[in-house]
């Protein structure tokens, strides 16, 4: 492992100790980075910040946010938030959701949110614009083992959400969001595409009229 301290491929999954991996992931050098780590690999990601990915990011946590405040359902959502299950599974999606009968599951001063002691998030959600098959494979299974009950991937360059309903541990693809009832998913690539043309806020408006108009 000393390899792996001097020199760590990023963007790609390497195989490491757990104890490796928090080693590694708790290193200062990496301390803007995110870390997943499923079936004895590990996966450490330069955060992007170019603006593709990080237009996308606003838009769909303004989607999904917007949608559950204006049908009244109950919503907390986290940015970049780590979760753990110690020893397996760790995860940094890019946007989670806790909803419904969870929204206030994690209480407040929580840092890394332990699944062995609190439920998974109901939502997961990653942007994806060079990391779009890693997304739909190895981390689409990690979700899975950590029982997320939907996860979608916002694939940038297609200009498209996927999105996957998780249970009995596996996943199914779904044009209609099962923890955000009445949300479809064309409505949100819609608005994706209203993004390449015209500016936030009148996506955003659009957006909110279209939900309006379906009370």
């Amino acid at each position: 492992m000393h390899e792996l301290q001097t020199k760590i491929p990023t963007d790609t999954w390497v195989a490491a100790t757990w104890d490796e991996y928090i080693q590694i992931f708790e290193n200062p050098v990496y301390e803007k980075a995110k870390g997943y780590y499923h079936n004895g690999q590990m996966r450490i990601e330069i955060p992007p910040v170019g603006n593709d990915h990080a237009s996308d990011h606003t838009i769909i946590i303004t989607g999904a946010s917007l949608f559950a405040a204006i049908k009244g359902i109950p919503m907390n959502g986290k940015d970049n938030c780590t979760y753990r299950k110690t020893g397996f599974n760790d995860a940094q999606p890019d946007v989670s959701y806790y909803i419904g009968e969870n929204a206030n599951a994690i209480p407040w001063g929580t840092s890394i949110i332990q699944l062995d002691i609190y439920p998974p998030p109901n939502l997961v959600i990653e942007v994806a614009n060079s990391s779009l098959a890693d997304d739909k494979g190895e981390k689409r299974l990690l979700y899975e083992d950590l029982g997320v009950a939907e996860y979608w991937i916002v694939d940038v360059q297609n200009v498209q959400v996927i999105a996957f309903a998780i249970e009995n541990g596996g996943s199914r693809r779904i044009t209609q969001s099962q923890v955000l009832p009445g949300l479809t998913i064309s409505l949100l690539n819609e608005a994706f595409r209203r993004t390449r043309q015209t500016d936030q806020s009148q996506v955003i408006a659009w957006l909110l009229s279209q939900i309006q108009s379906e009370k």
